[in-house]
């Protein structure tokens, strides 16, 4: 990682929001190409509770392609972030998108369900909220019932007679 991306990813991580954002700001005038530099700048607007402002820079970290790693933080902090800003199907589109590249991170998931639930999708939402509780619960108690969480996690309008 370039010394000055991980100063500026400490400082942010330290709150130093505003330090950290004029580094990142003086990084991308002079490395405009680099989509870390970008990602970076958006986490750290989100963090300073600059939702609004984050999201170009999500977008700009997007396109100019980011590792494998990276940009499932990318679409999960865009998606969110759209979430926050009421743009729900926005954040819909996003979510999926990085579910649709990404479909084993569970983080990913987790925001597209709630999205779903902001979208009156709520049957979705709890669908996919229950499969991820079973599958990734280490509750011994709650792990009894997995087999039935997965069974119900899309049936739960189904009335059985």
């Amino acid at each position: 990682m370039n010394p000055d991306l991980k100063r500026a990813s400490l400082l942010r991580k330290q709150g130093q929001y505003e330090s950290a954002r004029e580094l990142l700001l003086q990084l991308i005038r002079t490395s405009p190409d680099d989509p870390a530099l970008w990602l970076e700048c958006a986490f750290t607007h989100d963090a300073m509770g600059l939702e609004k402002e984050a999201v170009p820079y999500y977008e700009k970290a997007i396109r100019l392609g980011l590792p494998e790693p990276l940009l499932a933080e990318a679409y999960l902090g865009l998606g969110s972030t759209y979430r926050c800003l009421g743009e729900y199907d926005k954040s819909l589109r996003t979510l999926e998108e990085g579910c649709r590249k990404f479909p084993d991170d569970r983080a990913l998931q987790t925001f597209l369900a709630m999205t779903c639930y902001n979208l009156g999708e709520h049957a979705r939402s709890m669908e996919i909220m229950l499969t991820q509780l079973a599958e990734t619960t280490n509750d011994t108690n709650l792990s009894k019932y997995r087999r039935a969480l997965l069974f119900y996690a899309d049936k739960l309008d189904q009335i059985f007679r």
